[in-house]
């Protein structure tokens, strides 16, 4: 490990250190998300109402559904002509922020009412669908001040009225059925809006009411307000209660394997602190590291060289015959190799036969051969002239 990447490293420790420490110190914001989550503790989730359900709805078999309404109760109709009803009767609970609930659902709902069974739904906005079968329309023209007031209709449950405020909605119905539709609950202060009614519904009944938010934990925990919660309870009938949690349960959760790191801000941090870490490396460390390559330099020619210092210390010497017996024994040998001629005797014959296999000039070949024959005979001295004058004819023919 060099130098640098133990200074790198040593660095996103310091700065994870220290950003755990800050965040260990640091309050917890409050998160006032409304998930209506049975697993959230936060102040609009439903952990209290979760674990306190057997309290608030007693003498009741309170059973959860994790799937949508139509696919839990739709394989309980018995379609015997016998029978012709539900298998399991009791009241279905939903409880939600805004609507969750599909058409086909919505459907089976009212068929399941219809078959002397009610429905009880808690929340701030409900499905045109539901609204227009049981003739209700909502207004949330509500205007919420400090001494607005939640209560129950009924003097026999109390005449306490609850000052509800976090998390509360401004909608109310403002037009029901007056006949046949009981106004259970309002809320408001010098006029007061229905927020809570009993709707008949052929042999059943549809509970119907606008302030989820009373049966969250913030609620449930502050002051007295879990009673207005238990007094809104205490209308559903006693039997079975089937609690729609289906999106309760999912809402908000994400899927991911890494959802428990992302929940925490602590955890989420050093995550991505990591990954800014990794890449941070990577960048510094893209190249390739290698020992340094040596430059090695190519082995010189010296043939050259050497054949220079060879002629120079001829040259110097002034041994010119020796020169001469060297660069016509060099010539003759390349006469023999190049051209396949015999050397031994130069003659006229030698003449005609080397111009026609080189196409040189036949006066040089001539002179030539004449310069090796007399050079031989010793018929003159070898001068510096003669050598100059023999290698120059040499290299016309050669070459």
């Amino acid at each position: 490990m060099d130098k640098s990447l133990k200074i790198y490293i040593s660095f996103l420790v310091l700065l994870l250190s220290v950003i755990v420490i800050i965040d260990i110190n640091a309050p917890r914001p409050i998160d006032w998300n409304p998930t209506y989550s049975l697993r959230d503790k936060i102040p609009f989730g439903m952990y209290v109402f979760d674990k306190e359900a057997n309290s608030l709805l007693k003498d009741r078999d309170i059973q959860k559904i994790n799937i949508t309404p139509y696919e839990y109760l739709e394989p309980l109709y018995d379609y015997d002509s016998l029978v012709n009803t539900y298998t399991k009767k009791g009241t279905f609970l939903i409880i939600n922020g805004f609507s969750p609930i599909d058409s086909q659902s919505i459907t089976e709902l009212f068929y399941y009412a219809d078959h002397g069974n009610d429905v009880f739904i808690s929340m701030k906005s409900f499905p045109d669908q539901l609204l227009d079968s049981l003739k209700v329309s909502m207004g949330n023209d509500f205007e919420y001040t400090d001494k607005s007031r939640f209560w129950l209709a009924n003097p026999a449950l109390g005449t306490d009225k609850f000052h509800l405020k976090e998390g509360m909605g401004n909608g109310y119905f403002s037009k029901i059925d007056t006949l046949n539709t009981t106004i259970l609950g309002y809320q408001g202060d010098k006029t007061k809006k229905a927020n809570f009614i009993k709707v008949p519904y052929k042999n059943g009944h549809f509970y119907l009411h606008t302030q989820p938010a009373a049966f969250t934990n913030f609620h449930l925990l502050k002051d007295n307000h879990y009673q207005y919660a238990s007094k809104i309870m205490s209308y559903i009938p006693k039997g079975n209660v089937l609690w729609y949690t289906k999106d309760n349960d999912n809402q908000g959760v994400s899927q991911s394997q890494l959802r428990f790191i992302f929940s925490e801000p602590a955890l989420r941090s050093a995550w991505y602190l990591i990954l800014l870490g990794f890449v941070v490396f990577i960048i510094f460390n893209a190249k390739r590291k290698q020992r340094i390559v040596p430059i090695i330099k190519p082995l010189e020619n010296t043939t050259i060289d050497f054949t220079k210092t060879i002629g120079n210390l001829y040259f110097q010497e002034g041994n010119h015959d020796n020169i001469m017996d060297k660069k016509i024994i060099y010539f003759l040998d390349k006469i023999r190799q190049d051209y396949l001629m015999e050397t031994t005797v130069l003659d006229d014959q030698f003449v005609k036969k080397l111009q026609l296999k080189t196409g040189k000039n036949i006066e040089d070949i001539q002179r030539v051969v004449y310069l090796i024959n007399h050079h031989r005979k010793g018929h003159f001295e070898s001068v510096e002239s003669d050598l100059i004058e023999l290698n120059s004819i040499m290299e016309k023919i050669t070459n």
